[in-house]
């Protein structure tokens, strides 16, 4: 006797109303970071300008500080500004009260983040930095508020509804925060001209450290790399292949460079030929194989490797073979 099948799940109205809820949600809030946009195009443009410059001329680091959910999105913000090359922390402002003060220097540059600029919280860290004379930024969307007031540069924020249908939950003011802190940030590492290389040094471990490698880290070298040189008869082309286990045997020229590649594509290509493995490897080779040198960036060779349809790319030193990288090899290092 068949087993009777479960019922199937019916959509519910409760169903439609959560995603027409969470639509309203995202547009709200898309709302806000078009306000910044535009914002950022009049008013806000120049003291953006002042803060990315006083940033960038600070001898010491970039204290981010707030509480509550402002703390949260500092928090975030602050470790996007260290990986990108603006040495930075948080300072929660109510820790800084108790202690925590010690950690800013006269060097320093405060970014303090409260929507409304009145929590009171903050006074001791206002007071600190006009005692001390430590430029202070003020992020906020009230520019009357003391914190606003007290700062060196106001980043006024534009007014914005909550996505919270009571305009309460700090919901698109948290979003805007973060997108201003994301760009100001940005705008840091473009001015810099922080580069992959940089990136690289910050960001060692995760799949965006292995990323950030490159093909001279994970390539094979030396007898392990499969060559033969041009003239080379199939049957002793199709051993290399065979004992070096990458499905291919780049093909040299007299001076070192690589000509060609044979590979397990080539040879179904041509399996039918009777002479196969009498014939030459300029017979059956692909010309012009794609190479990379041993300073692509892993992260690029796996995209060479996708898109053409391959598993294995030759690595070249002014056009000299000096290893061999394969597919297996990115996967290894956690790259795919």
């Amino acid at each position: 006797m068949a087993t009777p099948k479960p019922p199937m799940a019916k959509s519910s109205g409760t169903d439609h109303a959560a995603v027409h809820s969470a639509l309203r949600t995202l547009d709200v809030e898309a709302s806000g970071v078009a306000a910044i946009s535009a914002a950022l195009k009049s008013d806000l443009g120049t003291p953006f300008t002042a803060a990315a410059e006083m940033i960038r001329n600070a001898k010491g680091r970039l204290i981010v500080t707030g509480l509550g959910k402002s703390g949260h999105i500092g928090r975030k913000i602050a470790a996007t500004f260290a990986s990108t090359g603006t040495p930075a922390f948080f300072v929660h402002a109510a820790e800084a009260s108790h202690g925590d003060l010690g950690m800013i220097t006269a060097d320093d540059v405060i970014l303090a983040m409260s929507w409304s600029g009145e929590q009171p919280e903050m006074k001791n860290l206002i007071n600190y930095a006009a005692r001390f004379s430590i430029p202070l930024i003020a992020m906020t969307a009230h520019k009357a508020s003391t914190l606003s007031k007290a700062a060196d540069v106001q980043l006024t924020l534009p007014k914005a509804r909550e996505a919270c249908p009571h305009n309460l939950a700090p919901t698109t003011s948290s979003l805007m925060m973060l997108a201003l802190g994301d760009a100001l940030a940005i705008a840091l590492l473009e001015g810099r001209g922080f580069t992959s290389t940089d990136f690289s040094v910050l960001h060692p471990g995760g799949k965006l450290g292995a990323l950030l490698k490159y093909a001279r880290d994970l390539m094979h070298t030396g007898d392990a790399v499969p060559l033969k040189p041009q003239g080379t008869k199939m049957s002793d082309a199709l051993v290399e292949m065979t004992s070096k286990g990458f499905g291919c045997v780049g093909i040299v020229d007299a001076r070192g460079h690589i000509i060609g590649i044979v590979t397990d594509g080539d040879l179904r290509r041509h399996m039918l030929r009777s002479d196969l493995m009498t014939a030459s490897v300029d017979e059956i080779m692909t010309r012009n194989p794609k190479t990379v040198g041993r300073d692509t960036l892993a992260g690029e060779a796996l995209e060479m490797l996708n898109a053409a349809k391959i598993t294995a790319l030759i690595v070249t030193d002014a056009k000299k073979p000096v290893g061999i990288i394969h597919l297996h090899d990115l996967l290894r290092a956690g790259v795919a």
